[in-house]
């Protein structure tokens, strides 16, 4: 089995994983699988380390807070007539531990030892800390 690699990126507007699902789940009827996606202007020259088990981690409020499983990269083309990159991801939304990261443009890769390890599945329904302890205890690594 070959090398894995996953995407790192912003969710701008995006209040909690929580909002992150209810807008995809808003915009399933826009694609013919129901699938959600994620369409950026760059095609990942690492294609075959994402597709081999990779996860888009997304940044929700400074920090890393969930991830999706890459699916596909799907071709798409815009209004304007430009080629861009649809990655397909399954609509699970796993939890996973903060893990702080500056503002930054596009996606990044992240490799599978910087990756945060996801949350047990009974977690979800934990007590949320507040947004400035969690962010503290992250910055001091106790999550």
């Amino acid at each position: 089995m070959g090398k894995t690699v996953h995407l790192v990126k912003l969710s701008v507007g995006t209040e909690s994983p929580e909002t992150l699902a209810a807008w995809q789940e808003a915009n399933l009827a826009r694609f013919p699988d129901g699938l959600p996606r994620h369409v950026t202007r760059m095609w990942p020259k690492r294609e075959a380390e994402i597709l081999n088990g990779g996860s888009i981690y997304w940044v929700i409020k400074g920090s890393i807070q969930c991830r999706q499983p890459i699916l596909r990269l799907d071709e798409v083309f815009g209004s304007d007539g430009v080629r861009r990159c649809a990655i397909v991801l399954k609509p699970q939304i796993y939890l996973t531990q903060a893990a702080l990261k500056r503002p930054f443009q596009g996606w990044r890769y992240l490799k599978p030892e910087d990756a945060p390890a996801d949350l047990p599945e009974g977690r979800a329904s934990d007590d949320v800390l507040p947004e400035e302890l969690n962010r503290a205890l992250a910055e001091i690594g106790v999550l």
